[in-house]
Protein backbone atom coordinates (compact mmCIF):
# COMPACT_ATOMS: atom_id res chain seq x y z
CA UNK A 1 0.00 0.00 0.00
CA UNK A 2 1.29 3.44 -0.93
CA UNK A 3 1.04 6.49 1.28
CA UNK A 4 -0.80 9.63 0.18
CA UNK A 5 0.63 13.13 0.14
CA UNK A 6 -1.34 13.86 3.31
CA UNK A 7 0.52 11.02 5.05
CA UNK A 8 3.93 11.82 3.59
CA UNK A 9 3.86 15.52 4.47
CA UNK A 10 2.25 15.78 7.90
CA UNK A 11 2.37 19.04 9.85
CA UNK A 12 3.47 19.01 13.48
CA UNK A 13 0.62 18.04 15.85
CA UNK A 14 1.16 21.29 17.76
CA UNK A 15 0.44 23.29 14.59
CA UNK A 16 -2.91 21.52 14.15
CA UNK A 17 -3.84 21.74 17.83
CA UNK A 18 -3.10 25.45 18.02
CA UNK A 19 -5.06 26.15 14.81
CA UNK A 20 -8.16 24.39 16.17
CA UNK A 21 -7.95 25.93 19.62
CA UNK A 22 -11.04 28.00 20.33
CA UNK A 23 -12.88 27.11 17.09
CA UNK A 24 -16.63 27.50 17.61
CA UNK A 25 -18.69 24.36 17.00
CA UNK A 26 -21.34 25.89 14.74
CA UNK A 27 -21.70 26.58 11.00
CA UNK A 28 -19.84 29.73 9.99
CA UNK A 29 -22.42 30.68 7.37
CA UNK A 30 -25.30 30.74 9.85
CA UNK A 31 -23.17 32.45 12.49
CA UNK A 32 -22.22 35.09 9.94
CA UNK A 33 -25.76 36.46 9.54
CA UNK A 34 -27.72 35.00 12.47
CA UNK A 35 -28.57 38.42 13.91
CA UNK A 36 -30.18 39.66 10.68
CA UNK A 37 -32.00 36.51 9.53
CA UNK A 38 -35.76 36.95 9.15
CA UNK A 39 -37.88 34.59 11.22
CA UNK A 40 -41.27 33.33 10.08
CA UNK A 41 -44.26 32.45 12.30
CA UNK A 42 -45.48 29.00 13.24
CA UNK A 43 -48.71 27.79 11.72
CA UNK A 44 -51.31 27.25 14.41
CA UNK A 45 -54.67 25.90 13.35
CA UNK A 46 -55.91 25.07 9.88
CA UNK A 47 -55.30 26.60 6.46
CA UNK A 48 -55.69 25.88 2.76
CA UNK A 49 -53.55 26.44 -0.34
CA UNK A 50 -53.28 25.39 -3.95
CA UNK A 51 -49.73 24.16 -3.29
CA UNK A 52 -48.15 23.13 0.01
CA UNK A 53 -44.38 22.65 0.14
CA UNK A 54 -42.88 20.61 2.95
CA UNK A 55 -39.28 21.60 3.70
CA UNK A 56 -37.62 24.99 3.84
CA UNK A 57 -34.31 24.12 2.24
CA UNK A 58 -33.26 24.90 -1.32
CA UNK A 59 -35.66 22.38 -2.88
CA UNK A 60 -38.68 23.86 -1.18
CA UNK A 61 -37.60 27.48 -1.55
CA UNK A 62 -36.84 27.25 -5.28
CA UNK A 63 -40.12 25.40 -5.83
CA UNK A 64 -42.02 28.15 -4.02
CA UNK A 65 -40.34 30.87 -6.07
CA UNK A 66 -40.81 29.11 -9.42
CA UNK A 67 -44.42 28.24 -8.59
CA UNK A 68 -45.30 31.91 -8.08
CA UNK A 69 -43.39 32.91 -11.21
CA UNK A 70 -45.40 30.40 -13.25
CA UNK A 71 -48.76 31.34 -11.72
CA UNK A 72 -48.83 34.48 -9.55
CA UNK A 73 -52.41 33.74 -8.55
CA UNK A 74 -51.59 30.34 -7.09
CA UNK A 75 -51.69 30.21 -3.28
CA UNK A 76 -48.52 28.65 -1.87
CA UNK A 77 -47.68 27.71 1.73
CA UNK A 78 -44.24 26.44 2.74
CA UNK A 79 -43.90 24.52 6.00
CA UNK A 80 -40.52 24.10 7.72
CA UNK A 81 -40.05 22.06 10.92
CA UNK A 82 -37.11 24.13 12.16
CA UNK A 83 -35.82 27.26 10.40
CA UNK A 84 -35.43 28.17 6.76
CA UNK A 85 -32.14 26.86 5.31
CA UNK A 86 -30.83 25.69 8.69
CA UNK A 87 -29.72 22.20 7.61
CA UNK A 88 -27.72 21.24 4.50
CA UNK A 89 -28.75 24.44 2.70
CA UNK A 90 -26.98 26.55 5.31
CA UNK A 91 -23.99 24.31 6.03
CA UNK A 92 -22.55 23.34 2.65
CA UNK A 93 -19.45 24.67 0.93
CA UNK A 94 -21.33 27.04 -1.38
CA UNK A 95 -20.36 25.27 -4.63
CA UNK A 96 -23.25 25.89 -7.03
CA UNK A 97 -22.48 23.49 -9.87
CA UNK A 98 -24.16 23.16 -13.24
CA UNK A 99 -23.85 19.37 -13.12
CA UNK A 100 -27.13 17.58 -12.47
CA UNK A 101 -25.42 14.18 -12.41
CA UNK A 102 -22.77 14.59 -9.70
CA UNK A 103 -20.09 15.23 -12.27
CA UNK A 104 -19.56 14.52 -15.94
CA UNK A 105 -18.08 11.06 -15.36
CA UNK A 106 -21.02 9.79 -13.29
CA UNK A 107 -23.42 11.10 -15.92
CA UNK A 108 -21.44 9.43 -18.70
CA UNK A 109 -21.46 6.09 -16.88
CA UNK A 110 -25.18 6.12 -16.10
CA UNK A 111 -26.88 8.01 -18.93
CA UNK A 112 -24.44 8.14 -21.86
CA UNK A 113 -27.17 8.60 -24.47
CA UNK A 114 -28.59 11.62 -22.64
CA UNK A 115 -25.39 13.15 -21.31
CA UNK A 116 -25.30 15.99 -23.83
CA UNK A 117 -28.87 16.89 -22.95
CA UNK A 118 -28.22 16.66 -19.20
CA UNK A 119 -25.09 18.82 -19.49
CA UNK A 120 -27.01 21.44 -21.46
CA UNK A 121 -29.97 21.39 -19.06
CA UNK A 122 -27.53 21.82 -16.19
CA UNK A 123 -25.88 24.87 -17.74
CA UNK A 124 -29.27 26.37 -18.60
CA UNK A 125 -30.33 25.83 -14.99
CA UNK A 126 -27.22 27.57 -13.65
CA UNK A 127 -27.81 30.48 -16.03
CA UNK A 128 -31.42 30.77 -14.87
CA UNK A 129 -30.28 30.76 -11.25
CA UNK A 130 -27.90 33.62 -11.98
CA UNK A 131 -30.70 35.49 -13.78
CA UNK A 132 -32.89 35.10 -10.68
CA UNK A 133 -30.11 36.30 -8.38
CA UNK A 134 -29.67 39.40 -10.53
CA UNK A 135 -33.38 40.01 -11.18
CA UNK A 136 -34.37 39.92 -7.53
CA UNK A 137 -31.20 41.51 -6.18
CA UNK A 138 -30.32 38.51 -4.01
CA UNK A 139 -27.46 39.34 -1.65
CA UNK A 140 -25.80 35.90 -1.61
CA UNK A 141 -22.22 36.68 -2.70
CA UNK A 142 -22.70 34.98 -6.08
CA UNK A 143 -19.39 34.64 -8.00
CA UNK A 144 -19.23 32.71 -11.31
CA UNK A 145 -15.56 31.78 -10.84
CA UNK A 146 -15.67 28.12 -11.82
CA UNK A 147 -14.04 25.18 -10.10
CA UNK A 148 -10.47 23.92 -10.20
CA UNK A 149 -10.04 20.16 -9.88
CA UNK A 150 -6.53 19.27 -8.79
CA UNK A 151 -4.38 16.14 -8.91
CA UNK A 152 -2.38 15.57 -5.73
CA UNK A 153 -1.09 12.09 -6.64
CA UNK A 154 0.71 11.06 -9.86
CA UNK A 155 -2.02 8.65 -11.03
CA UNK A 156 -4.62 11.43 -10.83
CA UNK A 157 -2.87 13.51 -13.51
CA UNK A 158 -4.04 11.13 -16.25
CA UNK A 159 -7.61 11.36 -14.96
CA UNK A 160 -7.59 15.10 -15.45
CA UNK A 161 -5.94 14.81 -18.88
CA UNK A 162 -8.68 12.41 -20.00
CA UNK A 163 -11.54 14.48 -18.57
CA UNK A 164 -13.70 15.64 -21.49
CA UNK A 165 -16.06 17.89 -19.53
CA UNK A 166 -17.35 20.70 -21.77
CA UNK A 167 -15.83 24.13 -21.18
CA UNK A 168 -12.85 22.94 -19.14
CA UNK A 169 -9.11 23.35 -19.66
CA UNK A 170 -6.20 21.18 -18.49
CA UNK A 171 -3.41 22.83 -16.50
CA UNK A 172 0.01 21.28 -16.00
CA UNK A 173 1.88 21.57 -12.70
CA UNK A 174 3.33 25.00 -13.37
CA UNK A 175 0.04 26.37 -14.67
CA UNK A 176 -2.08 25.08 -11.79
CA UNK A 177 0.39 26.35 -9.18
CA UNK A 178 0.34 29.73 -10.90
CA UNK A 179 -3.39 29.80 -10.18
CA UNK A 180 -3.15 28.58 -6.57
CA UNK A 181 0.20 27.95 -4.93
CA UNK A 182 0.16 24.55 -3.24
CA UNK A 183 3.13 22.15 -3.25
CA UNK A 184 0.64 19.26 -3.43
CA UNK A 185 -0.67 20.17 -6.89
CA UNK A 186 0.62 18.10 -9.82
CA UNK A 187 -1.98 19.18 -12.40
CA UNK A 188 -5.42 20.71 -12.64
CA UNK A 189 -8.53 21.07 -14.75
CA UNK A 190 -10.38 24.36 -14.57
CA UNK A 191 -14.11 24.26 -15.25
CA UNK A 192 -14.32 27.94 -15.98
CA UNK A 193 -18.02 28.68 -16.29
CA UNK A 194 -19.92 25.73 -14.84
CA UNK A 195 -19.65 26.60 -11.13
CA UNK A 196 -20.63 29.65 -9.10
CA UNK A 197 -19.58 30.22 -5.51
CA UNK A 198 -22.21 31.48 -3.08
CA UNK A 199 -22.79 32.20 0.58
CA UNK A 200 -25.13 29.22 1.06
CA UNK A 201 -27.12 30.46 4.05
CA UNK A 202 -27.61 33.90 2.51
CA UNK A 203 -28.89 32.21 -0.65
CA UNK A 204 -31.49 30.36 1.42
CA UNK A 205 -32.54 33.50 3.26
CA UNK A 206 -32.77 35.48 0.04
CA UNK A 207 -34.86 32.80 -1.65
CA UNK A 208 -37.24 33.00 1.31
CA UNK A 209 -37.35 36.79 1.05
CA UNK A 210 -38.15 36.75 -2.65
CA UNK A 211 -40.73 33.98 -2.24
CA UNK A 212 -42.60 35.92 0.45
CA UNK A 213 -42.48 39.08 -1.64
CA UNK A 214 -44.11 37.08 -4.45
CA UNK A 215 -46.87 36.03 -2.04
CA UNK A 216 -45.68 32.73 -0.55
CA UNK A 217 -46.60 32.12 3.11
CA UNK A 218 -43.68 30.60 5.03
CA UNK A 219 -44.17 28.98 8.43
CA UNK A 220 -41.17 27.88 10.49
CA UNK A 221 -41.35 25.63 13.54
CA UNK A 222 -44.19 23.73 11.85
CA UNK A 223 -43.51 20.01 11.67
CA UNK A 224 -45.57 17.90 9.26
CA UNK A 225 -46.67 14.56 10.70
CA UNK A 226 -48.45 12.87 7.81
CA UNK A 227 -50.32 13.22 4.54
CA UNK A 228 -53.96 12.19 4.14
CA UNK A 229 -55.93 11.96 0.92
CA UNK A 230 -59.20 13.81 0.43
CA UNK A 231 -61.46 14.21 -2.58
CA UNK A 232 -59.95 17.47 -3.86
CA UNK A 233 -56.33 16.85 -2.92
CA UNK A 234 -54.21 16.12 0.14
CA UNK A 235 -54.47 17.07 3.80
CA UNK A 236 -51.07 18.01 5.25
CA UNK A 237 -51.28 17.24 8.96
CA UNK A 238 -49.04 19.31 11.25
CA UNK A 239 -48.44 19.17 15.00
CA UNK A 240 -50.96 21.97 15.63
CA UNK A 241 -53.40 21.78 12.75
CA UNK A 242 -53.64 20.91 9.08
CA UNK A 243 -53.50 22.41 5.60
CA UNK A 244 -55.84 21.41 2.79
CA UNK A 245 -53.75 21.31 -0.39
CA UNK A 246 -54.50 20.78 -4.05
CA UNK A 247 -50.92 19.64 -4.58
CA UNK A 248 -47.94 18.91 -2.33
CA UNK A 249 -44.18 19.04 -2.93
CA UNK A 250 -41.92 17.12 -0.55
CA UNK A 251 -38.46 18.66 -0.17
CA UNK A 252 -37.41 17.00 3.08
CA UNK A 253 -34.31 15.45 1.50
CA UNK A 254 -32.10 13.92 4.22
CA UNK A 255 -34.88 13.81 6.80
CA UNK A 256 -37.28 10.84 7.03
CA UNK A 257 -39.68 10.77 4.11
CA UNK A 258 -43.42 11.12 4.56
CA UNK A 259 -43.76 8.44 1.88
CA UNK A 260 -43.04 4.85 2.87
CA UNK A 261 -41.75 4.07 -0.63
CA UNK A 262 -38.81 6.44 -0.11
CA UNK A 263 -37.66 5.33 3.33
CA UNK A 264 -34.77 3.23 1.97
CA UNK A 265 -33.89 5.48 -0.98
CA UNK A 266 -31.33 7.66 0.83
CA UNK A 267 -28.88 7.49 3.70
CA UNK A 268 -27.57 10.42 5.77
CA UNK A 269 -23.83 10.80 5.24
CA UNK A 270 -22.08 13.26 7.52
CA UNK A 271 -19.67 15.78 6.04
CA UNK A 272 -17.27 17.93 8.10
CA UNK A 273 -15.76 21.35 7.48
CA UNK A 274 -13.54 24.06 8.94
CA UNK A 275 -13.39 27.81 8.37
CA UNK A 276 -10.26 29.90 8.94
CA UNK A 277 -9.92 33.41 10.21
CA UNK A 278 -9.50 36.06 7.45
CA UNK A 279 -6.14 35.88 5.72
CA UNK A 280 -3.80 38.85 5.82
CA UNK A 281 -2.55 40.48 2.63
CA UNK A 282 0.76 38.65 3.05
CA UNK A 283 -0.94 35.29 3.48
CA UNK A 284 -3.09 35.89 0.41
CA UNK A 285 -0.01 36.77 -1.61
CA UNK A 286 1.61 33.51 -0.50
CA UNK A 287 -1.14 31.36 -2.00
CA UNK A 288 -2.27 33.44 -4.99
CA UNK A 289 -5.85 32.31 -5.69
CA UNK A 290 -6.71 35.68 -7.18
CA UNK A 291 -9.44 34.20 -9.43
CA UNK A 292 -11.26 32.74 -6.42
CA UNK A 293 -12.21 29.40 -7.98
CA UNK A 294 -13.70 26.66 -5.87
CA UNK A 295 -11.20 23.81 -5.54
CA UNK A 296 -11.58 20.06 -5.15
CA UNK A 297 -9.07 17.25 -5.46
CA UNK A 298 -10.04 14.13 -7.41
CA UNK A 299 -9.38 11.37 -4.90
CA UNK A 300 -12.18 9.03 -3.90
CA UNK A 301 -11.99 10.61 -0.45
CA UNK A 302 -11.74 14.15 -1.65
CA UNK A 303 -11.35 17.60 -0.14
CA UNK A 304 -13.21 20.73 -1.24
CA UNK A 305 -12.25 24.28 -0.41
CA UNK A 306 -13.00 27.85 -1.35
CA UNK A 307 -12.25 31.42 -0.37
CA UNK A 308 -14.91 33.72 1.05
CA UNK A 309 -15.76 37.37 0.51
CA UNK A 310 -13.73 38.38 3.57
CA UNK A 311 -10.76 36.15 2.59
CA UNK A 312 -11.35 33.18 4.85
CA UNK A 313 -10.78 29.64 3.59
CA UNK A 314 -13.40 26.93 4.01
CA UNK A 315 -11.79 23.49 3.96
CA UNK A 316 -13.88 20.33 4.20
CA UNK A 317 -14.58 16.83 2.99
CA UNK A 318 -12.42 13.69 3.05
CA UNK A 319 -14.24 11.83 5.83
CA UNK A 320 -17.81 11.03 4.78
CA UNK A 321 -19.26 9.14 7.73
CA UNK A 322 -22.32 6.95 7.93
CA UNK A 323 -23.68 5.88 11.32
CA UNK A 324 -25.73 2.78 12.11
CA UNK A 325 -29.47 3.23 11.83
CA UNK A 326 -29.54 5.96 9.09
CA UNK A 327 -30.67 8.50 11.70
CA UNK A 328 -30.12 12.25 11.52
CA UNK A 329 -28.65 12.97 14.96
CA UNK A 330 -26.76 16.04 16.18
CA UNK A 331 -24.44 13.76 18.16
CA UNK A 332 -22.94 12.57 14.88
CA UNK A 333 -21.72 16.11 14.18
CA UNK A 334 -19.12 16.08 16.97
CA UNK A 335 -16.07 14.23 15.60
CA UNK A 336 -12.84 15.82 16.94
CA UNK A 337 -10.61 13.28 15.19
CA UNK A 338 -12.13 14.17 11.82
CA UNK A 339 -11.61 17.91 12.34
CA UNK A 340 -8.00 17.23 13.36
CA UNK A 341 -7.49 15.18 10.19
CA UNK A 342 -8.99 17.92 8.01
CA UNK A 343 -6.86 20.58 9.71
CA UNK A 344 -3.73 18.47 9.15
CA UNK A 345 -4.61 18.11 5.46
CA UNK A 346 -5.16 21.88 5.25
CA UNK A 347 -1.60 22.61 6.36
CA UNK A 348 -0.23 19.91 4.05
CA UNK A 349 -2.00 21.73 1.22
CA UNK A 350 -0.90 25.21 2.35
CA UNK A 351 2.19 24.86 4.58
CA UNK A 352 2.91 28.57 4.04
CA UNK A 353 -0.18 29.36 6.13
CA UNK A 354 1.16 27.78 9.33
CA UNK A 355 -0.06 29.87 12.26
CA UNK A 356 -3.47 30.54 10.72
CA UNK A 357 -6.34 29.69 13.06
CA UNK A 358 -9.74 28.13 12.47
CA UNK A 359 -12.69 30.06 13.86
CA UNK A 360 -15.46 27.55 13.10
CA UNK A 361 -15.90 23.79 12.82
CA UNK A 362 -19.14 22.06 11.93
CA UNK A 363 -20.82 19.14 10.19
CA UNK A 364 -24.09 18.17 8.59
CA UNK A 365 -25.86 15.26 6.92
CA UNK A 366 -26.02 14.81 3.15
CA UNK A 367 -28.90 12.91 1.53
CA UNK A 368 -27.01 10.33 -0.50
CA UNK A 369 -28.59 8.12 -3.14
CA UNK A 370 -27.12 5.10 -4.89
CA UNK A 371 -26.87 7.01 -8.19
CA UNK A 372 -25.10 10.01 -6.53
CA UNK A 373 -27.73 12.49 -7.71
CA UNK A 374 -31.40 13.34 -7.29
CA UNK A 375 -34.32 11.08 -8.05
CA UNK A 376 -37.91 12.17 -8.64
CA UNK A 377 -41.43 10.85 -8.54
CA UNK A 378 -45.09 11.39 -7.77
CA UNK A 379 -47.57 9.78 -5.38
CA UNK A 380 -51.19 10.06 -4.26
CA UNK A 381 -52.66 10.03 -7.78
CA UNK A 382 -50.14 12.59 -9.00
CA UNK A 383 -51.00 15.13 -6.32
CA UNK A 384 -47.70 14.74 -4.45
CA UNK A 385 -44.28 15.21 -6.06
CA UNK A 386 -40.90 14.63 -4.47
CA UNK A 387 -37.17 14.92 -5.08
CA UNK A 388 -34.32 13.71 -2.87
CA UNK A 389 -30.84 12.17 -2.98
CA UNK A 390 -28.84 15.17 -4.22
CA UNK A 391 -25.66 13.68 -2.67
CA UNK A 392 -23.84 16.91 -1.91
CA UNK A 393 -24.52 18.76 -5.17
CA UNK A 394 -27.90 20.20 -4.35
CA UNK A 395 -26.99 23.88 -4.36
CA UNK A 396 -27.54 24.02 -8.11
CA UNK A 397 -29.55 20.87 -8.81
CA UNK A 398 -32.39 21.83 -6.45
CA UNK A 399 -33.38 24.70 -8.73
CA UNK A 400 -33.65 22.22 -11.62
CA UNK A 401 -35.62 19.93 -9.32
CA UNK A 402 -38.10 22.70 -8.60
CA UNK A 403 -39.00 22.95 -12.28
CA UNK A 404 -39.20 19.17 -12.61
CA UNK A 405 -41.55 18.90 -9.63
CA UNK A 406 -43.85 21.62 -10.94
CA UNK A 407 -43.85 20.00 -14.38
CA UNK A 408 -44.79 16.63 -12.83
CA UNK A 409 -47.63 18.10 -10.78
CA UNK A 410 -48.98 19.89 -13.85
CA UNK A 411 -48.76 16.72 -15.93
CA UNK A 412 -46.49 18.43 -18.44
CA UNK A 413 -44.41 16.51 -20.97
CA UNK A 414 -41.18 18.51 -21.05
CA UNK A 415 -37.57 17.88 -21.93
CA UNK A 416 -36.87 17.82 -18.21
CA UNK A 417 -39.45 15.15 -17.42
CA UNK A 418 -38.46 12.96 -20.37
CA UNK A 419 -34.85 12.28 -19.32
CA UNK A 420 -34.24 8.86 -17.78
CA UNK A 421 -32.70 10.41 -14.67
CA UNK A 422 -36.13 11.85 -13.87
CA UNK A 423 -38.27 8.97 -15.14
CA UNK A 424 -36.54 6.07 -13.37
CA UNK A 425 -35.80 5.58 -9.70
CA UNK A 426 -32.39 4.27 -8.61
CA UNK A 427 -31.89 1.18 -6.49
CA UNK A 428 -32.53 1.69 -2.78
CA UNK A 429 -30.00 1.15 -0.03
CA UNK A 430 -30.56 -2.07 1.91
CA UNK A 431 -31.94 -2.01 5.46
CA UNK A 432 -29.72 -2.48 8.49
CA UNK A 433 -27.47 -4.29 9.19
CA UNK A 434 -26.67 -4.60 5.48
CA UNK A 435 -26.58 -0.82 4.98
CA UNK A 436 -23.83 -0.29 7.56
CA UNK A 437 -21.86 -3.32 6.42
CA UNK A 438 -22.06 -2.34 2.76
CA UNK A 439 -21.36 1.37 3.19
CA UNK A 440 -18.41 0.89 5.52
CA UNK A 441 -16.96 -1.84 3.31
CA UNK A 442 -17.29 0.56 0.38
CA UNK A 443 -15.55 3.35 2.35
CA UNK A 444 -12.73 0.95 3.17
CA UNK A 445 -12.43 -0.01 -0.50
CA UNK A 446 -12.35 3.63 -1.58
CA UNK A 447 -9.57 4.32 0.91
CA UNK A 448 -7.60 1.35 -0.43
CA UNK A 449 -8.04 2.66 -3.98
CA UNK A 450 -6.65 6.05 -2.94
CA UNK A 451 -3.63 4.22 -1.50
CA UNK A 452 -3.21 1.99 -4.56
CA UNK A 453 -2.93 4.39 -7.51
CA UNK A 454 -6.71 4.64 -7.81
CA UNK A 455 -7.16 0.95 -8.68
CA UNK A 456 -10.66 -0.23 -7.78
CA UNK A 457 -10.97 -3.58 -6.05
CA UNK A 458 -13.55 -6.28 -6.79
CA UNK A 459 -16.03 -4.76 -4.37
CA UNK A 460 -16.03 -1.38 -6.12
CA UNK A 461 -16.11 -3.01 -9.54
CA UNK A 462 -19.12 -5.10 -8.55
CA UNK A 463 -20.94 -2.04 -7.22
CA UNK A 464 -20.13 -0.15 -10.41
CA UNK A 465 -21.58 -3.00 -12.47
CA UNK A 466 -24.97 -2.92 -10.74
CA UNK A 467 -25.20 0.86 -10.41
CA UNK A 468 -24.75 1.02 -6.64
CA UNK A 469 -22.40 3.31 -4.80
CA UNK A 470 -21.63 5.62 -1.94
CA UNK A 471 -20.45 9.21 -2.20
CA UNK A 472 -20.81 12.67 -0.69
Amino acid sequence: MNTTVFERNVPQPAVVAKALEGAAHRPFWIDDVKDTATRYPQLDGDAAADLVIVGGGYTGLWTALRAKERDPGRTVILLEAERVAWAASGRNGGFCEASLTHGHENGKNRWPDELETLDRLGMENLDRMQEAVEKYGMDCEWERTGELNVAVEPHQVAWLQEDDSPGSVFLDQDAVRAEVNSPTYLAGRWHKDSVAMVHPYKLGLELARVATELGVRIHEGTRVRELKDHEQGVTVVTERGSVEAGHVVLGTNVFPSLLKRNQLMTVPVYDYALMTEPLTAEQLAAIGWTKRQGIGDVANQFHYYRITKDHRILFGGYDALYFWGRRVDQRHEHQPATWEKIASHFFTTFPQLEGLKFTHKWAGPIDSSTQFCAFFGTARKGRVAYAAGFTGLGVGATAFAADVLLDLLAGLDTERTRVEMVRKRPLPFPPEPLASLGINLTRWSMDRADHNQGKRNLILKALDAVGLGFDS
